[in-house]
């Protein structure tokens, strides 16, 4: 019997299939040390890069909670037009987000809240009003609490500029 049930979850596992709790577990993403600059000031943070399209669907869903200095941040090959925007579906924490044009400097910023609905079709989506290369997620209120506005720029790899 043991031999079934080890082939069985062989087979199930190569299938994709996965127990609950498990499939849904966040993927390991590749990190990258960064810094807003910003008035002549640095702000060192650490962001995950989700760069594939999986990676930026899942974004920071069902995470509980995010570090003070953490973020994410979305990577694109190409430019996205002002109405392309980010929802809180399954998202349980409270964010900012920071639109970047392709040099990494901030087009704009909003709050977004949690979307408690268990139908996406529910939640708000809060476009960037501009066009947009990158986006980076922090925890609501990063960017008030540092002064960082629309202006100022993300730096990745952290470089000399960003170095106190």
């Amino acid at each position: 019997m043991n031999t079934w049930r080890i082939a069985a979850v062989v087979t199930l596992a190569a299938a994709g299939w996965a127990p609950a709790g498990l499939a849904d577990a966040p993927e390991t993403l590749p990190t990258v040390e960064a810094c807003f600059l910003s008035n002549s000031q640095h702000h060192t943070v650490v962001l995950e890069v989700a760069s594939k399209d999986k990676q930026r669907q899942r974004g920071l869903m069902n995470r509980t909670a995010l570090a003070d200095d953490a973020g994410m941040l979305f990577t694109y090959q190409t430019e996205r037009s002002a109405n392309h925007g980010f929802w809180m579906y399954q998202t349980l924490i409270p964010l900012d987000i920071a639109y970047l044009d392709k040099q990494g400097v901030i087009v704009s910023i909003h709050t977004m809240t949690p979307c408690p609905s268990s139908d996406g079709r529910n939640c708000p989506t809060y476009p960037s009003g501009e066009r947009f290369w990158n986006a980076v997620e922090m925890n609501a209120g990063f960017f008030e609490a540092r002064g960082i506005t629309a202006g100022d720029q993300l730096v990745w790899p952290a470089e000399q500029a960003c170095q106190p």
